[in-house]
């Protein structure tokens, strides 16, 4: 019996050790910045780098995820879009552009402790409630025929005939 109650315990603490940080409405961690000189470098979604835009690297969010980080210390907070994986450092927890770490007043200190908090939750791009008109269309044809006079125009609009010809 001992035997069974083991198992299902390091079972239930596997399941429970990936249950993703998805699930936290917010880490504390450390966090560190890309120095400027890794503009134009791509990032794991694709895009590159620059300095100047407000990206950041986490390990679990998807790409295009808005995070809100806020430096504790400072007070101040700035809205950033994963766009890499990372970070490498140990005991870090997110890696922010050059521009957001000097938004939150990290860049002195180069290491900081901040929160992070998912801002947005990814969804499909459209309202689902929205309802739209189509305007309605008329597809009235031409007579053919006698009443076209064998030429397929529409006898309305045969008056409408540039001159000189």
């Amino acid at each position: 019996m001992n035997h069974q109650k083991a198992i299902t315990i390091l079972l239930a603490a596997i399941t429970l050790s990936f249950t993703p940080l998805l699930a936290q409405k917010q880490q504390r961690g450390k966090a560190s910045f890309y120095s400027k000189r890794a503009t134009g470098a791509r990032t794991s979604s694709g895009e590159r780098l620059h300095h100047d835009s407000l990206t950041c690297a986490h390990r679990t969010h998807p790409f295009g995820t808005l995070l809100r980080v806020t430096n504790p210390r400072t007070d101040k907070s700035v809205v950033v879009r994963v766009t890499d994986r990372g970070p490498h450092g140990r005991g870090r927890i997110i890696d922010l552009s050059w521009a957001a770490a000097k938004a939150i007043g990290m860049i002195n200190q180069g290491v900081a402790t901040v929160i992070v908090e998912r801002v947005n939750e990814t969804r499909v791009p459209y309202k689902d409630d929205v309802q739209y008109e189509l305007p309605e269309l008329d597809f009235e044809t031409t007579e053919t025929g006698a009443a076209a006079n064998q030429d397929g125009m529409h006898p309305a609009w045969r008056g409408n005939k540039k001159k000189g010809k």
